[in-house]
């Protein structure tokens, strides 16, 4: 079954109230015409052809790596939205769906279904309806006697009658494509609202002697639109509960699914169990036997089996079985707690592997360091990789044990099996299994405190 698709995505959408163009706009950290183009992908259509217009700079780089852009320099309609397509799409003949960019609820089955059902009944359009208890605004599909799909009339063209129709057009449409572009030719802008509208190329269908069908769409939540941040806020909600209602039945445990947030491209494994204010976004993927959160947000990042996430922030980082992080670490892009390693409280790491059985416990900061296995990083120890203009290295060899409030300034080694006095700035190399000590002798005066106190008192 050859499909194409074409997604409208052209519209500035001005209730927003943004500089940024409303399909523009996220959805658990995924834009919204984004959602619509990779159910298109998920449902078997091969080629998509996006409509861009409004702010267009921003839209294209959305869109420009699967599928093919072109300009609808004037804003006139739905159908002069579809009519730019007809010069790419002009050597294909099959079944073509037309997509609303501001919809991120549509499915992949969804879309499926309708390119089905045009090819089963082979009609030159089949429109997907929704029954509405409140159809303000949407435009009511009118059947003929037979029940067939007649037309569709919008909102301010309807009469008092049409306007009582409950079953709705959901702005989603599977056409035989050439019967559309021939279609398109003669659809004028005789209406309320002086456009092109596409709903037109119906009635000019049936006219002609085709078919016109509608499918009536199973969850009415997939046709919402969002043309305001109370929609998107909404259809984030509705997006959040199907993500986390598909996790939880393939075995991950939330006791909380209204306070996690899961990217659509992310993968857990079974019984993992995320806390309340857990978020896991871009292609984060989380091992069997985990415990992230609560107040984790993960982006892009590794986790193994049987790791604990606790208040973390990750991002691009990589932490593989049994490793343990938090509470209150960040972890930067390119930070790796190699198995069974440890990040504690207020750690951030950066740019750094944490070797095997390694731990920084509390209060440090690591830097473009290799850290060998079984490492101490005492609290409040920092590597010192900045000089103000370039980022520069630290090695701590297997079995070091570095005391607490130690700098390292880099570039500086650290042998294997070393240890380094508590308090020390350690600016030269270390060989392995020695004492690397900056510490000052301390100074001990007797009765000092006594007579300070006593030349105060008298002052």
């Amino acid at each position: 079954m050859e499909a194409a698709a074409i997604v409208l995505a052209a519209g500035a959408g001005t209730r927003m109230k943004s500089k940024k163009p409303k399909v523009a706009h996220e959805v658990l950290g995924k834009p919204l015409v984004r959602w619509v183009v990779d159910a298109a992908r998920a449902a078997g259509v091969e080629q998509v052809v996006s409509v861009v217009g409004h702010a267009r700079e921003q839209v294209v780089p959305l869109l420009e790596a699967d599928t093919q852009t072109v300009v609808q320099h004037e804003q006139n309609g739905t159908a002069g939205a579809v009519a730019v397509c007809a010069e790419a799409l002009g050597d294909f003949d099959g079944a073509l769906v037309v997509l609303s960019g501001d919809c991120p609820l549509i499915t992949a089955e969804t879309i499926a279904r309708l390119i089905a059902e045009r090819e089963r009944t082979q009609a030159a359009a089949v429109v997907l309806s929704m029954e509405l208890d409140d159809p303000f605004g949407y435009g009511r599909i009118v059947r003929d006697g037979d029940g067939a799909v007649a037309r569709i009339v919008e909102q301010k063209d309807a009469s008092p009658e049409e306007a009582a129709i409950r079953e709705c057009n959901s702005g989603f449409y599977c056409f035989d494509a050439r019967a559309l572009f021939d279609a398109l030719q003669q659809v004028d802008d005789d209406n309320a609202q002086g456009e092109f509208y596409l709903t037109d190329v119906l009635e000019i269908c049936r006219a002609a002697g085709r078919p016109v069908q509608a499918l009536a769409c199973d969850d009415t939540s997939e046709c919402l639109g969002v043309n305001s941040r109370i929609q998107l806020a909404e259809a984030g909600k509705h997006l959040q509960r199907r993500i986390n209602r598909a996790h939880m039945a393939a075995g991950v445990t939330m006791i909380d699914p209204d306070q996690v947030w899961i990217g659509p491209d992310v993968v857990i494994g079974q019984d993992v169990e995320l806390l309340p204010q857990t978020f896991l976004m871009g292609r984060t993927r989380v091992g069997e036997d985990s415990v992230i959160g609560p107040n984790s947000r993960l982006t892009d990042t590794v986790v193994g089996c049987g790791c604990t996430v606790d208040e973390t922030v990750a991002v691009e980082a990589r932490i593989d079985d049994g490793a343990t992080c938090g509470p209150r670490a960040y972890l930067r892009p390119a930070a790796h707690l190699c198995e069974g390693a440890k990040a504690g409280t207020h750690v951030e790491i950066k740019k750094s592997t944490v070797g095997k059985g390694s731990k920084v416990p509390h209060l440090s900061y690591i830097g473009d360091t290799t850290i060998g296995e079984d490492v101490n990083i005492g609290a409040g120890s920092i590597t010192c990789n900045y000089d103000g203009k370039k980022k520069w290295p630290t090695t701590i060899g297997d079995g070091a044990f570095v005391g607490s409030d130690t700098m390292m300034v880099a570039p500086v080694n650290i042998g294997a099996g070393c240890i380094i006095g508590a308090g020390s700035c350690i600016t030269k190399d270390v060989p392995a299994d020695a004492l690397g000590l900056t510490r000052p002798e301390q100074r001990t005066i007797e009765g000092w405190a006594a007579k300070k106190r006593e030349r105060q008192e008298q002052a």
